[in-house]
């Protein structure tokens, strides 16, 4: 999936070797220490054990204020945030009255909706007035109203599925579904790159768990074939029910699903499709249907569908969209819609004002103008990093864009350097990735002007220098090569 340089990886080892050694050196004097100290719960087991937390309190919190970052304005193209000081190394962090005004590169804002908007705000302060901040109770009981019943029509419509049924939170939208549709005798094979909400879901469903080589459809359709053939453990029965699990853009690596060829396939061994579209509905495809759209994809082909609100739609909660029959089982037996609370009305509001808006329904193009200036944005910000020598993952089109760091030593030096210079960046480690792929995930939105990403890329290039992430030598510049080849005239 990717390659590492040897010498980058031998560096990054040392790195964290040289990390732990001295982790476990401090542990070794904090237990001599501790060995005096009188403790008041003799008999007990710890609550936490030194390994468990190691990499807590050895690696993160040295490095911790470059992450949970708080901020004091909506996440627009540009927003302010708080600065933080500490005076024990880094142990605690306490909030200050200043704040930076930073470039966002890091919100989950693709289409911009998550400021204030001219068509979706009055409509979501209205319905605040009329239906209050929250509905107080689950859908089953007096948590379902019209709003919600219009969402779920509007959600199933924009994603041309018959039925819909939508969800307070996104995460539990994975993990709490999965573990409806399949139990134990079924079988589920997922994309070893998935998401941590999938991951759980299907850890939770008792189903069998495979796992394919992320996005290589060859591999998954060997996994198919095998796992056919062999049916269930022990047993050798036929397995009750296959589904293969994938995501339309992988949040990580921001490269799109293979959707054709992995629906071909399931097609050829009778296996469901659920597709995860949380960080592609709204994003990509001309109208903003997500991949299927994208890549010409029949949505009567894929199962289920699901996706979230938290992106696009600047808003929260998950939907999962398929037949009729789903909807109406899952309304039936899906504890986060039997317990949960359901969404907020003015969330909800906000939801359905954004996807009008998106198709045009606000009686202006404000919604085609928002995802054509997302695909310009993306492909052009991909490429200029791409030409000053950073390693980028990802497709075309897609929003998300990985910079490889590698090193733990230059994940809080990009960080900071950045935001000394108001651009804000997430950096990613492990756990969230493995070890040695460290990376900045830059998301772009249609909030952003073309200034905004020059700024962007100018800041980018100067840290990228300075810390030496620029893997790959740099393109030379049109006027550099036009003037070279003058000089050979």
């Amino acid at each position: 999936m990717i390659t590492i340089p040897y010498l980058t990886a031998l560096t990054t080892y040392f790195s964290y070797g040289l990390l732990f050694a001295f982790g476990q050196f401090r542990d070794f004097f904090r237990k001599i220490v501790d060995w005096w100290s009188h403790s008041s719960l003799q008999g007990y087991a710890p609550i936490c054990l030194g390994l468990e937390d190691f990499y807590i309190r050895r690696l993160y919190l040295r490095i911790q204020d470059c992450f949970n970052r708080p901020i004091s304005s909506p996440p627009d193209a540009w927003f302010d945030v708080v600065e933080r000081i500490s005076n024990d190394n880094n142990k605690t962090l306490k909030r200050t009255t200043r704040v930076n005004r930073c470039l966002n590169l890091g919100s989950y804002n693709y289409l911009g909706f998550a400021a204030a908007d001219e068509y979706c705000t009055p409509r979501v302060i209205e319905t605040l007035r009329k239906f209050s901040a929250s509905t107080c109770s689950t859908r089953v009981d007096g948590g379902t109203t019209t709003l919600h019943a219009e969402l779920e029509e509007c959600v199933a419509n924009f994603v041309e599925k018959p039925a819909a049924i939508v969800f307070g939170m996104g995460y539990v939208t994975n993990s709490a579904i999965l573990p409806v549709l399949i139990g134990k005798g079924g079988l589920i094979i997922s994309d070893s790159l998935n998401h941590n909400s999938i991951v759980n879901g299907a850890r939770g469903s008792g189903a069998t768990i495979r796992v394919f080589q992320h996005n290589t459809p060859s591999h998954l359709e060997k996994v198919l074939r095998d796992q056919i053939a062999e049916g269930q453990p022990r047993t050798h029965r036929p397995w009750k029910k296959i589904i293969v699990v994938v995501e339309g853009i992988y949040s990580m690596e921001g490269e799109l699903c293979k959707l054709p060829e992995i629906v071909s396939i399931c097609k050829k061994y009778k296996a469901y499709v659920y597709l995860d579209e949380a960080h592609s509905i709204g994003a990509v495809g001309k109208t903003g249907r997500g991949v299927c759209e994208l890549l010409s994809v029949d949505t009567a082909d894929v199962d289920v569908m699901m996706g979230t609100f938290t992106k696009s739609f600047g808003s929260c909660g998950g939907y999962i969209a398929g037949s009729k029959e789903l909807i109406q089982y899952l309304k039936y037996t899906c504890p986060a819609h039997l317990y949960a609370t359901s969404v907020s009305p003015p969330a909800a509001q906000q939801i359905i004002s954004s996807i009008k808006v998106i198709l045009g329904e606000d009686g202006s193009s404000r919604g085609a103008q928002k995802l054509a200036r997302i695909r310009e944005n993306s492909n052009f910000f991909r490429s200029e990093l791409q030409k000053m020598g950073f390693e980028v993952l990802g497709d075309n089109d897609s929003p998300v864009m990985p910079i490889m760091l590698y090193n733990p030593a230059k994940i809080p030096a990009f960080s900071r350097e950045c935001l000394k210079r108001n651009v804000a960046v997430v950096t990613v480690a492990f756990p969230a990735t493995p070890l040695l792929l460290a990376r900045a995930r830059i998301c772009i939105s249609a909030a952003h002007s073309r200034e905004d990403l020059i700024k962007a890329l100018e800041v980018i290039s100067t840290v990228g220098d300075m810390v030496g992430v620029k893997y790959f030598p740099a393109e030379p510049k049109k006027q550099q090569l036009e003037g070279d080849r003058f000089k050979l005239d």
